[in-house]
């Protein structure tokens, strides 16, 4: 029987990561506009280890994803809407890998090393470069609000098939009902 529902490991890695990525992404904002101080550095601190923990997160899912089918669309979707939330997932995947490389490549570059909740070291990918360190701090910052807005239009459509369509698509990755739709779930 083929799930209508994603699995609790699933469902359990996409909430996790969702709330990683708005921690990590209100820490980045708030901090930016800091002034060099102890509290900045600790913002600084714990924003690079929410994301060593997204981008480890990050290939799990994808680990998870690639061996474990997700349950299919509903079969009123319109094909480009399919094809549409085909690739936005797989930006969003792409995307949560690649925003905690460039934020790693950036700290590299800047001199700073990663030690990751402050007891394991990370090792530098880049020789310490100033000029490198500046366009790698754009290119995390532009990176990062593409990541925003294909987020922003994830929870969109998640929420227009819910509140709109009424099909169940929300319900599919939520914890309250797990297998309450199908009688049973897909692999743990």
């Amino acid at each position: 029987m083929t799930p209508v529902r994603y699995t609790r490991v699933a469902i359990s890695l996409h909430w996790l990561i969702a709330l990683l990525v708005a921690a990590g992404f209100t820490l980045g904002t708030i901090m930016t506009d800091m002034k060099v101080s102890p509290t900045k550095l600790q913002f600084f601190s714990w924003h690079k280890w929410l994301g060593v923990t997204i981008f480890m997160l990050a290939w799990l899912r994808v680990l998870w994803r690639v061996t474990h089918a997700p349950p299919p669309l509903t079969v009123t979707m319109p094909p480009w809407q399919a094809k549409a939330a085909h690739y936005t997932h797989f930006f969003l995947y792409l995307l949560l890998i690649v925003v905690p490389l460039s934020g790693w490549l950036y700290s590299s570059a800047a001199g700073y090393q990663t030690v990751y909740l402050g007891y394991f070291p990370i090792p530098d990918l880049l020789h310490k470069s100033k000029a490198l360190a500046e366009v790698l701090k754009e290119v995390h910052d532009d990176i990062t609000t593409v990541l925003a807005v294909v987020v922003g239009l994830h929870v969109a459509a998640a929420l227009k098939h819910h509140f709109l369509d009424h099909d169940g698509l929300l319900r599919r990755m939520w914890f309250a009902s797990a297998g309450a739709d199908s009688g049973k779930e897909g692999a743990p």
